[in-house]
C-alpha cells in the first residue's frame, strides 16, 4: 500500500568522509537508552580499523572515530558485549555511529504482538496470509471493500481474529492507524493483505526491541513467484520494496533512508505519540512515518535475515503506472522534510571532477585529476597522525570519485531523463555520453543485483530504463503539480 521507489539507497555514495571526534553527529537528536547487559554489537565488515583498532573509518556517508584506549580495547575481535555501564556506552556510540550492528540477546514475546492487515477488495490474500500467522492476534481492517470482510469468512489458525470495518475507503494510512488504535500488545506489526511472512521473520525482528532505544524494526521484502515472467525475474532482482542483504540503521540520507509499510513492527505507545501513518498522504507515507520517527530521536533498523514475500505487480501497465506513482511522492516529502530527498548527494569538488572526466576531453580530464588531488589534500588532513595518511586519503577519493559518477549517471537516466533527452536531441556529443551512462550504468545494476535464474544483461537493462523511465515521469509530474521543485534539487556540499 505505502511506497517510494529505492532512490534513497543510493544517496551518499559521492559524500566525503566526515570526521567524528566524539558522539556521532545525531546523538543529540537521539533518545538517550542504555543498551541492557549481555547485549552485543559487532564492527561492520567494511570498517576499516587504524592505530591499533582506535581509529576506526566506515558507515556511510563515511566517518572517523578515534576512540579511547579503553573502549578500543573493548572491540578487540569486532565484538562487543555490554556488561556494565562503560561497555554499554560505547557500544551505543559505535552503533548510532554507524560502524557497528547490533546482536541482541534476547527477544520479547509473540504474545505482545498484535498483526495488522489493512485490506481492501482482497479476500483472498487475508485467507492466503492468516495461516502464516498461527497462534498471533490479529486485527483485520476492511477498508471499504465492495464485499465486507466478516470474522466468520476469515481462514482459521490464528489466536485471535477482530475485524475492523470501515463504511467508506479512507486509505491505507487510516486503515493502519485504525488498527494500531485497535491493538492492546506492547507491539504492532503491519503486513499488507499481499504478504506473506517467512518462518522465523517474527523473532528475528523481535530481538532488536531488546534495545529500548528500537522504536521500528523491518524485514527483507522479496518475491513471492521469483522465477514468473521476465518482469517478475526483473522484479525479483530489483523490487523497489527490496533494499537489499545489508543489514543497517534506517536513517534519513543513508543506504537505507526508509522501509516500505507492507511489512514492519513497531513500538505501539511510540506510534500513536508520533501520530501513526499520515492520512493526508496518498503515497510515501511509509517514508514520512520513519522519519517522523527519527525526528523524534528514535532509531530504526533494518533486518534482511527476516524475510516476508510480497505478491508483485507482474503485468507491464500496472508496474509502470506504480513505479510512476511511487515518483510522485518526491514532492510532498520535500516539503515535508526539506533536504531529504536530493536526486543527488555529493560535494562540489566531487561533482566537478565528475563532470570534468565525462568530457572524454584533455582539459577535461586535466580537471577532473586536479580536482581529485584537491580532496585528496583536504582529506589527508583529517588522517595526521595515523600511518600512510596519503594513501588513505587517496583511497576514500577514489570511492568517492566512483560512487559520485555512479550517481551522476543514475540521475542522468532517472530522475533528470526529460532534460537529458532534450540534451541527446540537440548535441551528438551529449547522445553518445548519455548511451554509454545508460547501458555502463544499467550494466553495473545489473551486476550488483544478479541472481540465479534472473533475468540477463540485455532484458535487465532494458526493464531498468523502463524503471527509470516511469519513476522520472511520476517525480517530475508531482513537482510540478505541487508547483514546488524541491524534490528535483541536488543536494551539492562544500
Amino acid at each position: 500500500m505505502g511506497g517510494f521507489g529505492d532512490d534513497c539507497n543510493r544517496w551518499g555514495a559521492g559524500d566525503l568522509p566526515e570526521p567524528i571526534h566524539g558522539a556521532c553527529r545525531d546523538d543529540r537528536l537521539m533518545r538517550p537508552a542504555r543498551l541492557p547487559d549481555g547485549f552485543g554489537i559487532r564492527l561492520d565488515p567494511k570498517v576499516r580499523t587504524y592505530s591499533g583498532g582506535r581509529v576506526l573509518i566506515g558507515g556511510s556517508p563515511t566517518r572517523m572515530l578515534k576512540l579511547a584506549p579503553t573502549a578500543a580495547a573493548m572491540i578487540g575481535d569486532g565484538f562487543l558485549e555490554v556488561v556494565d555501564h562503560q561497555s554499554a556506552a560505547v557500544a551505543r556510540h559505535l552503533l548510532d555511529s554507524g560502524v557497528a550492528n547490533p546482536r541482541p540477546m534476547s527477544t520479547p514475546s509473540a504474545a505482545d504482538v498484535t498483526v495488522v492487515i489493512p485490506v481492501k477488495d482482497n479476500k483472498s490474500g487475508v485467507e492466503r496470509l492468516l495461516p502464516a500467522l498461527k497462534d498471533l492476534t490479529v486485527v483485520v481492517v476492511d477498508d471499504g471493500s465492495e464485499f465486507p470482510l466478516e470474522p466468520r469468512q476469515c481462514t482459521p489458525g490464528t489466536g485471535s481474529i477482530t475485524v475492523v470495518r470501515h463504511e467508506k475507503t479512507r486509505g491505507p494510512s487510516a486503515a493502519r492507524n485504525s488498527g494500531l488504535r485497535s491493538a492492546q500488545t506492547r507491539f504492532v506489526a503491519f503486513l499488507d493483505s499481499d504478504v506473506i511472512p517467512r518462518a522465523g521473520w517474527l523473532e528475528l525482528m523481535l530481538g532488536h526491541f531488546s534495545d529500548p532505544g528500537v522504536a521500528l524494526v523491518a524485514p527483507r521484502i522479496v518475491a513471492l513467484d521469483p522465477y514468473g515472467t521476465a518482469l517478475a525475474r526483473y522484479e525479483n532482482m530489483r523490487s523497489s520494496l527490496d533494499l537489499g542483504r545489508k543489514e543497517a540503521a534506517v536513517k534519513s540520507g543513508s543506504p537505507v533512508a526508509y522501509v516500505p509499510s507492507a511489512a514492519l513492527i513497531v513500538r505501539r505507545d511510540v506510534a500513536l505519540e508520533c501520530e501513526g501513518f499520515d492520512e493526508s498522504l496518498e503515497v510515501a507515507e511509509d517514508v514520512d512515518f520513519c522519519w517522523r520517527l527519527q525526528a523524534a530521536g528514535w532509531r530504526l533498523r533494518y533486518e534482511p535475515v527476516a524475510n516476508v514475500a510480497h505478491d508483485h505487480r507482474v503485468q507491464y501497465d500496472k508496474w509502470f503506472s506504480r513505479r510512476a506513482f511511487y515518483g510522485t511522492g518526491a514532492a510532498p516529502l520535500a516539503a515535508r522534510h526539506p533536504g531529504s530527498v536530493p536526486p543527488m548527494a555529493m560535494s562540489f569538488w566531487m561533482l566537478f571532477s565528475c563532470i570534468a572526466a565525462a568530457t572524454l576531453t584533455r582539459s577535461g580530464l586535466t580537471g577532473a585529476i586536479g580536482a581529485l588531488l584537491f580532496t585528496t589534500f583536504r582529506l589527508r588532513k583529517m588522517f595526521t597522525g595515523l600511518r600512510q595518511p596519503t594513501r588513505i586519503a587517496a583511497i576514500l577519493a577514489a570511492q568517492g570519485f566512483v560512487g559520485g559518477f555512479w550517481q551522476l549517471a543514475s540521475a542522468m537516466c532517472r530522475h533528470y531523463w526529460p532534460v537529458t533527452l532534450l540534451a541527446v536531441i540537440s548535441s551528438r556529443k551529449i547522445r553518445r555520453l548519455a548511451l554509454a551512462a545508460a547501458v555502463g550504468e544499467g550494466l553495473v545494476d545489473w551486476y550488483r543485483h544478479r541472481e540465479p535464474g534472473g533475468l540477463g544483461p540485455v532484458r535487465y537493462v532494458l526493464f531498468k530504463r523502463a524503471d527509470d523511465v516511469a519513476y522520472g515521469f511520476g517525480l517530475w509530474r508531482g513537482a510540478i503539480e505541487a508547483r514546488d521543485l524541491a524534490a528535483l534539487k541536488p543536494r551539492i556540499t562544500k
